[in-house]
């Protein structure tokens, strides 16, 4: 298609006229005005046909953003905002690319594979799945996409959360008393439990991260394997970038623990492991103290519901664990917390009869 972009003498502005084929196969011609550069005007056009083209030979990451402008006026912010941070996070760096026409079941499933063995919650897989499987949905709804490779692939993770398994405090202490000869494993744990952050951030924490005197610990990233490679994101959700406070026990713990540490640097990893590394000495650990099984993620889970059983609010417990919505912490924990609202009324009761 010949196009050439020009300046209007008058104005000062450059425009371009063009030829194009729209998505429906009608010849078109066109004029746009008001660019303040010529490249601006160019650049302009390259992405209008990129829209009305739409043939499937272009890569994932530029048919992204013709999905992103269409749902921006169709859907509310908070649920745009979540959308875009699943796909840019989870989805785009796989995908990006590779041309829609090149992403059939076979490489849907090896990215759902590789998610999978991240660790994530059943229900958080069947979050980021349902979105790419949105965005093929609108490919042949709205582009002739032959058909929407999720289907043939199947999903992953489930809608409802299967029953929470978590320690409690003596259960957590029999464990790590277990694996104590083993510094690193240790502090690992100790700081997944004492602070209920998420596995993926724990392992992108770097020295910096720490700060003893006004004793917490900064998360900002999360750290996950992607076609074999260690790759630092952003966390799961924009509320789980927050600053955690420490009891002063692991303060003095990392601090022993940094100082073992040859030459630390600020930006490096304070846990310089994998999660298989993990997996495999939560194993032991479970077998050595005898222990019920629970997954590594559990730990956030015996987190929370030791601090439900200290009497904290719902509001309290979704900060420090970096919850989007405090909708989350009740839905997940509210199983919790039926004794506490007896706790509640009969504490009113008692200030009604006080006051008589």
């Amino acid at each position: 298609m010949a196009a050439k972009a020009e300046k209007d003498p008058k104005t000062g502005k450059w425009f371009i006229q063009y030829r194009y084929t729209n998505w429906q196969g009608n010849r078109k011609k066109s004029t746009k005005r008001g660019f303040a550069t010529k490249r601006e005007a160019e650049e302009w056009l390259w992405q209008f046909l990129v829209n009305q083209q739409a043939d499937f030979n272009m890569l994932f990451e530029d048919f992204l953003k013709i999905y992103y402008a269409d749902m921006e006026t169709r859907l509310r912010e908070h649920t745009m905002r979540t959308k875009r941070y699943i796909i840019d996070l989870k989805v785009l760096p796989y995908f990006g690319k590779l041309k829609m026409n090149e992403i059939k079941a076979p490489e849907i499933r090896k990215w759902q594979n590789e998610l999978i063995q991240q660790g994530y919650a059943p229900t958080y897989l069947k979050t980021i799945n349902n979105q790419v499987a949105a965005l093929f949905n609108y490919a042949v709804k709205y582009y002739d996409l032959p058909n929407n490779p999720c289907r043939k692939a199947g999903s992953m993770g489930k809608s409802n959360a299967d029953e929470m398994q978590f320690w409690t405090r003596q259960e957590f202490s029999d464990f790590v008393d277990s694996i104590m000869n083993k510094h690193q494993s240790y502090m690992a744990f100790m700081t997944l439990y004492w602070t209920g952050m998420r596995l993926g951030e724990l392992l992108a924490l770097t020295v910096g991260d720490v700060d003893f005197e006004k004793r917490t610990i900064s998360i900002s990233k999360s750290y996950q394997r992607l076609s074999g490679k260690d790759i630092i994101t952003e966390p799961k959700t924009p509320k789980s970038k927050r600053i955690v406070t420490i009891p002063q026990f692991l303060v003095i713990d990392l601090q022993d623990y940094i100082s073992g540490i040859y030459q630390p640097e600020s930006k490096d990893r304070l846990f310089p492991i994998t999660k298989y590394y993990l997996e495999h000495e939560m194993q032991r650990g479970i077998k050595e103290s005898g222990v019920k099984r629970i997954r590594l993620h559990d730990l956030r889970h015996s987190h929370a519901s030791m601090l439900v059983e200290m009497g904290f609010s719902p509001l309290e417990i979704a900060n420090r664990l970096g919850h989007e919505k405090i909708e989350t912490t009740l839905n997940t924990y509210s199983h919790l917390y039926p004794d506490k609202q007896e706790k509640l009324a009969d504490r009113l009761d008692t200030e009604y009869k006080e006051g008589l």
